[in-house]
């Protein structure tokens, strides 16, 4: 199979948080469990793929486009995986910020013929119900957030063509190490409908894993 260079771009879900520092966080290799990190399971499941785990706990989606052109672009990876925004909704930020930079961070990706492969905003159990959450009934705002973005993420990767991982149908809440094998299960089934056999002659049977002199550039914005 043709072996791949991917970033795993992201927060705490990305990081392994608590049980794993990442890279960025305990340089140079990490520190804890290695098995509390996606990346872990999926090069377990396909020793053939590079995944460098570039996640940071806390992080908001702002902060993650920031450091995008070192964590991704200078390492010419040719895919990255973006899951970002849930401390965005924790924190109650505008759902409107958190799509401009998961698109900018699309944009950016296929800009440098990096393929961007779109995560859904993971669940969690500290949904905050605020007064009008309250009066009103029904789930927490923070829940419903959550929903709006991943219906925008989806219909994005629908619309462009990019890989999509919905992450967050895959979790498993209170089960960490079965979470993590799911979302690197998920992650790979987006990525396995890209990835072809290379041929003796050095041809690729699909565009979208071009050579990267010649994958396109942005396309569908």
């Amino acid at each position: 199979m043709a072996a791949l260079r991917i970033v795993g771009l992201g927060d705490s879900t990305t990081a392994g948080t608590p049980a794993f520092l990442s890279p960025l966080e305990a340089p140079p290799s990490g520190r804890g469990n290695p098995e509390s990190q996606y990346a872990h399971w999926m090069m377990h499941a396909r020793p053939d793929w590079t995944l460098l785990n570039r996640g940071i706990n806390g992080q908001t989606s702002d902060e993650i486009l920031a450091r995008f052109a070192r964590d991704v672009v200078r390492e010419r990876a040719d895919y990255v995986i973006v899951l970002a925004g849930l401390n965005d909704i924790y924190q109650q930020r505008r759902q409107e910020d958190i799509r401009e930079n998961l698109d900018a961070m699309y944009r950016l990706a296929l800009d440098a013929r990096i393929v961007p492969v779109a995560a859904t905003v993971l669940p969690y159990d500290l949904h905050r119900r605020t007064l009008r959450d309250r009066l009103r009934g029904g789930p927490p705002s923070t829940a419903l957030a959550i929903r709006r973005i991943n219906v925008w993420v989806a219909a994005t990767a629908r619309t462009i063509g990019l890989p999509f991982c919905d992450t967050n149908a895959a979790e498993q809440p209170g089960m960490r190490s079965a979470a993590m094998r799911a979302r690197a299960n998920h992650a790979e089934s987006a990525l396995n409908p890209y990835v072809v056999e290379k041929y003796s002659d050095g041809a690729y049977s699909n565009v979208h894993i071009l050579p990267r002199s010649k994958r396109p550039g942005v396309t569908g914005f």
